[in-house]
């Protein structure tokens, strides 16, 4: 019983993470720029919610918040590479993604990346993994 509720918690993690990375993309687009200081904010929210339901919280609702984080700076990459080639080819996003495929948007991704994107990410991950280490304050 122990295994499922780790693979479940990893699971959820996991979508939890791509799902930042799709709200994270939101304001990049619009602003149509990079916003990478946005994984430090969503670190911090994916950990608060890999610590309610990782018990007891410590080193592995840590590493799954921080994995959490990283996939979401991961898969804001990659979505706004697959923006760029749909905003200058003229062609829907969902197009773009079944088209070029994940190897081709993960390696335009890559030349896209910054030192300021790396580094923000890795403090991301870092405050995820401390977030989500401290235990819980008991409500009163």
């Amino acid at each position: 019983m122990r295994l499922i509720s780790l693979l479940f918690a990893a699971f959820s993690a996991a979508m939890l993470g791509l799902a930042a990375g799709a709200v994270w993309m939101l304001p990049t687009m619009a602003l149509q720029r990079p916003l990478p200081a946005l994984a430090l904010v969503a670190g911090g929210l994916l950990a608060l919610a890999v610590r309610s339901w990782v018990r007891p919280a410590g080193r592995l609702a840590a590493a799954m918040a921080a994995g959490a984080t990283v996939l979401a700076a991961i898969y804001v990459e990659v979505l706004t590479a697959a923006a760029r080639i749909a905003g200058s080819m003229g062609i829907g996003l969902l197009d773009t993604l079944r088209e070029a495929g994940l190897p081709m948007l993960w390696t335009l991704a890559q030349l896209a990346l910054r030192p300021a994107d790396i580094a923000f990410a890795a403090a991301g991950a870092l405050l995820a993994a401390w977030v989500a280490s401290r235990r819980p304050k008991p409500r009163a």
